[in-house]
């Protein structure tokens, strides 16, 4: 496997958003890219991306990430990490029993394809009360460092759920 480009992530997702918001045929086969019966129809999106679509850890990860972008209907890519999205779910914020359970479900996977199985529920419930857009780049990248550095993923979403308001990830930790 080959590793992704520090560009890669970055390009990938300003596309999508872009072509999501000018084509709605695009955004709706892109909603369905995280489904197993019909994510071939993303398949055109990755490939000219240069993503391996035999191969599941790369092709799932960008699936994951092009169906949140597409059902949130963002507009541009935001700032709120995964950990830190978990907790504003919740009015206790990671002080709450749910909140801490979803987390738990989270670093409790072991692979890619179970992670992103899981995850995409959790985009769901982020997409509808948090109130703000993810930095879908910094989690594509935790995404595909996931499969290579799962403890240090799992880290990092841990120190976001638990950490203060004002921590800033480190561009050089996004993964």
């Amino acid at each position: 496997m080959t590793e992704v480009k520090p560009d890669k992530a970055a390009s990938f997702v300003g596309h999508v958003l872009s072509r999501c918001q000018d084509d709605k045929g695009f955004a709706a086969r892109l909603r369905r890219a995280d489904n197993p019966a019909t994510e071939y129809q993303s398949w055109d999106v990755l490939a000219s991306f240069g993503i391996g679509l035999e191969y599941d850890h790369p092709r799932l990860a960008y699936q994951t990430v092009a169906a949140s972008i597409a059902r949130a209907k963002d507009t541009a890519n935001g700032s709120l990490t995964l950990g830190r999205a978990i907790a504003a779910c919740y009015e206790d914020g990671n002080n709450s029993d749910q909140a801490k359970a979803r987390l738990r479900r989270l670093l409790a996977c072991d692979d890619v394809a179970e992670l992103c199985r899981i995850l995409r529920g959790q985009l769901s419930l982020i997409d509808s009360k948090a109130g703000q857009a993810l930095d879908y780049q910094r989690l594509l990248k935790q995404l595909l460092a996931f499969h290579f550095d799962a403890q240090r993923v799992k880290a990092q979403w841990a120190q976001e759920f638990y950490g203060k308001a004002d921590d800033k990830p480190d561009s050089e930790d996004a993964a």
